[in-house]
Order: structure tokens, then sequence, then C-alpha cells
């Protein structure tokens, strides 16, 4: 083979297999950012209370508190057949709260299924799960805390999500949390949910325009290496916590940046990190100084100070969906779009 024919045959090779090779890691990218959103709900439509994970063992009491609110709003409840069940830790057996959870998925007439409480749960009736009907016929999944293993199964279907308030919120009097539940209904029957954040010295400058993503910083943390890992390539990264160590939360923040969390993403918000404990050994610095240094190396817009997460203000996100997220030292804005 002449020289000339070699370098040619060289360069088309590359030509042809480096194109397919982009188009091949572009796709995912492109399908991820343009995530499908379920119907907003109206006034008639019917919501599914099940309990997923942690029990319920004596909360009868904010289960009719979270239905009367549902009906203030119009809206028709089913409650799951085995949400005040007993399993061990758990609202029942892994399969009975499966049942619950499948019978909202396949339900048609299901616009949304709101998680009783957290814990832990979530993780254990995934894989159990037939999404076929929720993929067909999206509807918004509601909760916070264990419940991210949700948000991060349907962001990975390409579906929006809802992190917010659930029903053992309101063991609080409704006074105590107004934003919480304002924000809540905001989100739901898709009013225009914007927020303007307290300012922070820690806060990174800087705009972007991207989908939200992320929740509980311990379940992103055990999602990965399964296919309930999500991409956060070209989206703001969203976490909160309660009742970890300084050091456990940056072994957490460590692992994600090693599995790449970080490299592509577009900018972080940091939610409520709550009852933080305090170890024999102190860390040294503030959890904030603690989050910047572990994402020195990158250029993206940091927020502190949004309130979500484990606190009585927790304010609703839709994951998945994309916002305008401006930060300065004074204060940060989050719009969503």
């Amino acid at each position: 083979m002449s020289r000339n024919l070699l370098i040619l045959c060289v360069f088309c090779a590359s030509f042809f297999f480096g194109k397919h090779t982009t188009i091949a890691q572009n796709e995912p990218l492109k399908q991820e950012l343009n995530l499908k959103q379920p119907p907003y709900l109206k006034a008639g439509d019917t919501v599914a209370i099940v309990a997923p994970a942690g029990i319920l063992k004596n909360r009868k009491a904010e289960i009719e508190h979270a239905k009367a609110l549902l009906k203030r709003w119009g809206l028709h409840v089913e409650v799951g057949t085995h949400v005040f069940n007993q399993g061990r830790h758990f609202a029942g057996t892994d399969d009975e709260r499966c049942e619950d959870f499948q019978k909202a998925l396949n339900d048609p007439k299901i616009k949304a299924i709101w998680c009783a409480r957290g814990g832990y749960g979530s993780v254990r009736i995934l894989d159990k799960l037939d999404w076929t009907a929720f993929k067909e016929n999206p509807k918004w999944i509601i909760g916070y805390s264990d419940i991210t293993a949700f948000h991060n199964q349907v962001h990975n279907f390409g579906i929006q999500s809802l992190h917010a308030m659930m029903c053992t919120s309101l063991q609080d009097e409704p006074a105590t949390i107004k934003e919480t539940i304002d924000t809540f209904k905001t989100a739901l029957f898709g009013a225009s949910l914007k927020y303007t954040l307290q300012g922070s010295t820690y806060n990174k400058s800087g705009s972007v325009s991207a989908p939200i993503v992320g929740g509980n910083l311990t379940i992103l943390h055990t999602m990965l290496g399964s296919e309930t890992s999500i991409d956060t390539s070209g989206k703001i990264l969203f976490i909160e916590e309660i009742g970890e160590y300084k050091y456990h939360i940056d072994r957490m923040l460590q692992s994600l940046k090693r599995a790449g969390y970080f490299n592509n993403c577009k900018g972080v918000i940091i939610g409520d990190m709550t009852k933080i404990k305090k170890n024999t050994t102190p860390w040294g610095s503030s959890i904030e100084q603690l989050i910047l240094d572990v994402l020195s190396e990158y250029n993206f817009p940091i927020a502190f100070n949004m309130p979500a997460g484990h606190e009585k203000d927790n304010r609703a996100l839709i994951l998945g969906k994309t916002a305008v997220l401006n930060v300065s030292k004074n204060q940060s804005t989050l719009v969503f779009k």
C-alpha cells in the first residue's frame, strides 16, 4: 500500500468512525435534557398516597391531614391498601409496598403518586416495579429524602418528578409550613415557580440555565455504579442531607467527584444540611467550606441557602425541568421556565 493511500485510509476511518462516536455520545444527553413533563393537576384529578419506605406507626393523623389538604384543592384521594402495614422496619413487606406502588403506576385515573414518608426502603422495590404503563403515561411522583431513589429512576426514563413535602410533613401546623405547602401546590398545578434565596459569602457567582436533578446526598451516593445513578452532564445538581458527620459528607462528595458527577455539571444548589453530627475529631471548617473545597476546581455557580430538605421550610423543586439560576454573594434567584 502506498504512503498516500495509507494516509487517505486513516483519514477516512477517523472521519467516519469519529463522527459516529460523537453522535452516539451526544444523543443520550440530548434526550435527557428534554425530559417529558407529566400533566399538571387540575380539580377532579386523583392522587394516590403510598408508603414505599418507612413505617407509618402512629401516623394516621398525618395521612388524614394529607387527604383533607388534597380534597380542599379539589382533588380525589386513594390511599394504598398496605400503607399502615408493618413489616419490620418498613410499611409492610417489600411485596406489599410494591403492590400499592404498582397499582398507582398502572391506574390511568391516578395523576400523581404522593409518598407518605421517606426513611428507608424505596431502593428495595425499585427493581420489582414494572414501569411500562408509567413510561407511556407519566404521572407526578412526589417526595424527598429516600424518595430520591424514585426521582433518579424516573429521571433516567426521561421524565420529570417533584421533590416536595410528604404526608408526614403535616405533623406540623399548616401555618408553620406555609411556604412548604404553597410551593407544593404551585408546582403540582403548574403555576409559576420561582425563588429568591438568601445570599451567602460562600456563594460562587454565575448564571446558568439547565434542568435540575438530585436530592438526598446519601441516596445519590448509594446509587453510584447502578442503573439508577444519574448523569449530571449539562444539569444543575441539587443536594440536601440530614444526620451525617461532616467527614461522611466529604466522603460522599469525594465519591461523586471521582465518579465524574461534577465534570460537566452546570451548577450546584445546596439545600438544608440538617442535624450535622459532631465527631470526636472536629472537621475544622464549616459545612459550606467543606463543599467549596471539594468543588474548588470547577467553574460553575454554587448557591447555598436553598430552603429544601429536612427542615419545616421545604420548598418544591421540579426535578428534570429547566430553571434559570443566578448566583451572587448578595442573593440567588431560581426561576423555572
